[in-house]
This record gives structure tokens, C-alpha cells and sequence, in this order.
């Protein structure tokens, strides 16, 4: 069993930078590959970025590329999102997930995911 916390979000203007972090529980974190999804009002909720167990392979979703960074601390059980240059087009709720695979995180087959944050970026 996995429950993970969700933290950072915030508002924020056009072209600043936020920082999510994800707190794990669980004996079992450093086998899970962690993912990002965000949600915007009435749009389905869409994958950002996964990151493999070991942190060594990371994907993005093509709206991010170059702006957000995943990474994963598997001795602290954390999982981050750095967002930078952020867009108004990005304001969402922001949900951490946990899955088996990469490949199943990045189509949203995740097994445990967070209760979300709220990122809302102004014009």
C-alpha cells in the first residue's frame, strides 16, 4: 500500500516557477515509477511527467518539455515537479500517481494516486 501527499501548489503569475513535492509512504517506494497528471476545469485529467523507479528515465508530456523537470528521492520517499516559465494554460489541479511501470503511469494506469493541488496561473 502507497498513500501519497500532494504539496506546493499555489498562485502564481506568468512565467513563474513553482515547485510540487509528492510525500510517499510505503516499504515498497523505490519500485514504484511515479507520475504527474493534471486536471484543468472541465477537461479530462492529462499526463505531464514520469520517472521510473531509480530516477534514471524520465518523459514529459509535449506541452511541458523543457519546463518541467520530475525527479524522485527514494531515501525521503519524494517525488518533485519542478515547473518552470509557467503558462496560464497551465493551471490545473496537479495529481502525483504511482504504477508499476512507466509505461503504464504514462496512460494513466497508476495504482494509488494523490488527493491533488491546485496550481492556478495568472495572466
Amino acid at each position: 500500500q502507497v498513500q501519497l501527499v500532494e504539496s506546493g501548489g499555489g498562485l502564481v503569475q506568468a512565467g513563474d516557477s513553482l515547485r510540487l513535492a509528492c510525500a510517499a509512504s510505503g516499504r515498497t517506494f523505490s519500485t514504484y515509477a511515479m507520475g504527474w497528471f493534471r486536471q484543468a476545469p472541465g477537461k479530462e485529467r492529462e499526463f505531464v511527467a514520469a520517472i521510473n523507479g531509480i530516477g534514471g528515465s524520465t518523459y514529459y508530456a509535449d506541452s511541458v518539455k523543457g519546463r518541467f523537470t520530475i525527479s524522485r528521492d527514494n531515501a525521503k520517499k519524494m517525488v518533485t515537479l519542478q515547473m518552470n516559465s509557467l503558462k496560464p494554460e497551465d493551471t490545473a489541479v496537479y495529481y502525483c500517481a504511482a504504477g508499476t511501470h512507466t509505461t503504464r503511469v504514462r496512460t494513466g494506469l497508476c495504482d494509488y494516486w494523490g488527493q491533488g493541488t491546485q496550481v492556478t496561473v495568472s495572466s
